[in-house]
């Protein structure tokens, strides 16, 4: 009996213990470690490929290579010193854009080449000018003065304009951007108009009176339009409308985001101030 009294009582008291260990307070937990920091995703860099002539083009597109890394583009330029290449390159898919033509020279490539070529952001356009040589003034022209104009028919049409344009010759109405030397119906100087490859204006100086000259081939050579011309073409006349230069690709890549992101890019006041300031108005942009 009494050894039965001793195991109640053992057990009571186990009991009660393990009553009073469960009223206790409690282990805290173990506190979880933080989250590791997770480093956010690098973006996605994407590479776009564009053709362009080396002045103003290739310049302007290395302006804003930095810009364009910061939004997500590596954008990556192949200079071609011809103007048939960038579109035959375009067109075959070996380059996603080109920088370096205005809108008629395309059309008429398009026909020429059977390429689809597309007209995308007008960036900038580079005023012909009248320029120096022999002679240092129009009013100091004389009767019978040589004066030579790019031999091509676009850049001879505008170089004709602007001769007119400066008093120097009447075109026939109408003649408009399609004017030959067929189309002068006054020309009270006798002005010897001499039609010669645009790139070679600049080398002839010393043979001529002046001489009209684009503005790639006049920043290539040295010359400054305020200083060295007597007139040139202004950003708001015809040519200047026409012959802006565009951001063009092959028809069906329009919406491409790489080029929409180029365009957004160069469409910007520091572009717009870069132009300015580096050509000092031998280049003007348009947007």
């Amino acid at each position: 009996m009494k050894r039965i009294t001793l195991i109640a009582l053992t057990l009571v008291l186990a009991l009660s213990l393990a009553m009073f260990a469960g009223c206790g307070s409690p282990t805290p937990p173990t506190p979880a470690a933080p989250d590791e920091p997770v480093a956010p995703e690098a973006p996605e860099i994407r590479t776009l490929v564009i053709g362009a002539t080396p002045v103003p083009h290739t310049e302007i597109l290395e302006f804003i290579q930095d810009k364009m890394l910061e939004e997500g583009i590596e954008l990556q330029i192949r200079t071609f010193t011809d103007f048939v290449q960038p579109n035959l390159a375009t067109q075959a898919g070996d380059i996603d854009a080109n920088y370096f033509q205005h809108v008629p020279y395309m059309n008429s490539f398009n026909e020429t080449h059977g390429t689809e070529m597309v007209a995308l952001f007008a960036v900038h356009f580079e005023p012909l000018g009248l320029y120096k040589a022999r002679t240092r003034s129009l009013e100091e022209l004389a009767d019978g003065a040589i004066i030579a104009i790019p031999n091509d028919a676009t850049n001879g049409a505008r170089a004709l304009q602007l001769l007119e344009a400066a008093g120097l010759i009447t075109l026939r109405d109408g003649a408009g951007i399609m004017a030959t030397r067929m189309d002068v119906i006054e020309n009270p100087l006798n002005i010897d108009i001499r039609e010669l490859e645009a790139a070679q204006l600049p080398h002839i100086l010393p043979d001529v009176d002046m001489a009209v000259i684009n503005g790639n081939f006049a920043l290539q050579a040295g010359l400054e339009l305020e200083a060295d011309s007597v007139a040139a073409e202004e950003a708001d006349s015809l040519s200047a409308i026409t012959y802006a230069n565009y951001i063009v690709v092959r028809a069906g890549n329009e919406d491409d985001e790489r080029v929409q992101i180029l365009i957004n890019v160069i469409n910007s006041d520091a572009v717009r101030e870069f132009i300015n300031t580096r050509y000092a108005g031998r280049v003007v942009p348009v947007f």
